[in-house]
């Protein structure tokens, strides 16, 4: 007896894949070359074979519950061996885009950002909102001169004021970037919970049995974060290696400097409450060059220019040479990491040669910059950090007793 299956394409869907880089997906004609080359691909689950048919049938709802899809690291070797040139690993950064911008929240900041028609109203929303904020905080824009900017730094950037266990200047850091970093948390939640329960839907069967919240932790999503730190999945990859010279120490440039930025907060805001005016004033002011949480601080900005310049020259590499597409998803994120790289950087190498005006001008951009990457990240390339995260902690789920005796004894 024969099975049909009614297959609904979604034609904006495709028109999507076309225009974000996956227009090559209609060369494709299943040769299973891609699945053969790939070495994230295991027996009895042809990827990215079976995405390539589902992308040319349109099946939105499936790929989008697909983990395969997040699992896919773009190393390039499926699009280096593909015979046709239908770009598997183009394609499949088009559908994480795509679905990027499905499980966003809300939807109408997600369609925002997810291409160049958007930017404009992106760098303008944290333009206006810290440019305000400075105006305000200091009178008007106010710039310090040079005896006292050797002084303070940056300290005084959004103004002074004699309530000395919160400086004025840390208020509005706060003001500013904490609500942005909790709506980020918030969005990036929302999101991996829906695709979460996509994927879920997709496995089948009656899962009666669920885990804990430690359990969860334990058992897949830590394993999963220590296995990317350990850029396991990287180094399985041929065609782009260099990628991990790259990738690894941006990863490791972002955790010192989240380290520090910690750091700055506990100090600043936690501490110098509970301390004397004397310690206090220290704390408040810019951490001195030889304090090794600053040294940690320039090495982490170095790295992570050093790993975003490796990521940027890549890219242009394997568009001139391998024909990947050009597409914003992509260079975005270059282009935004890099900046907050220079222009922290430059700020204080400007700093240091005591000329307050290029110097707050910098200081300003960075500010803008760092928004920006924490606004946008659910939204952006730099969403792959929450959703491939999730996506191999589900890898190990469905694996799990959890899933497969409710899945299989159906």
């Amino acid at each position: 007896m024969s099975v049909s299956m009614r297959v609904e394409p979604d034609l904006d869907f495709i028109k999507y894949l076309k225009s974000a880089g996956g227009d090559s997906v209609k060369k494709c004609y299943q040769c299973a070359t891609c699945s053969v080359v790939c070495p994230l691909s295991a027996d009895g689950k042809p990827f990215p074979r079976k995405e390539m048919i589902w992308a040319q049938w349109g099946l939105k709802d499936r790929l989008i519950a697909d983990p395969d899809v997040l699992l896919c690291h773009q190393c390039g070797d499926c699009t280096a061996n593909c015979p046709r040139g239908a770009k598997p690993g183009d394609v499949l950064g088009a559908i994480r885009a795509y679905a990027y911008t499905c499980y966003g929240f809300p939807q109408g900041l997600a369609k925002m950002c997810s291409s160049g028609k958007g930017l404009p109203m992106m760098i303008l929303i944290p333009v206006v909102l810290i440019g305000v904020l400075f105006a305000l905080a200091n009178g008007g824009m106010h710039l310090p001169s040079v005896e006292e900017f050797k002084e303070v730094g940056f300290g005084h950037f959004f103004g002074h004021w004699d309530f000395f266990w919160l400086t004025k200047n840390v208020f509005f850091i706060d003001l500013i970037f904490v609500p942005a970093f909790l709506f980020a948390a918030f969005a990036s939640f929302k999101g991996a919970k829906a695709m979460w329960d996509k994927m879920s839907e997709s496995l089948g069967g009656n899962r009666e049995f669920r885990p804990s919240v430690v359990q969860f932790v334990v058992e897949f999503l830590a394993p999963a974060v220590v296995e990317t730190l350990q850029h396991k999945r990287f180094n399985q990859c041929g065609t782009n290696q260099n990628r991990v010279k790259g990738h690894l120490p941006l990863v490791l440039a972002f955790l010192a400097l989240l380290f520090v930025t910690g750091y700055s907060f506990l100090s600043k805001d936690v501490v110098s409450l509970f301390v004397g005016e004397e310690l206090r004033a220290y704390l408040h002011g810019p951490i001195p060059m030889a304090n090794p949480v600053k040294l940690l601080a320039n090495i982490g900005a170095i790295a992570l220019i050093i790993g975003v310049g490796i990521l940027w020259a890549n890219r242009s590499q394997a568009e001139e040479e391998q024909g990947t597409t050009a597409t914003f998803y992509d260079w975005f994120l270059i282009g935004e990491i890099m900046a907050v790289g220079i222009t922290g950087l430059g700020a204080e190498l400007i700093r240091l040669l005591g000329i307050p005006s290029l110097a707050y001008f910098l200081y300003f951009l960075h500010l803008v910059s760092i928004f920006m990457l924490f606004l946008y990240m659910p939204y952006t390339k730099f969403a792959h950090l929450v959703y491939r995260t999730v996506a191999m902690a589900f890898e190990r789920y469905r694996q799990s007793a959890f899933v497969s005796p409710a899945v299989g004894g159906k």
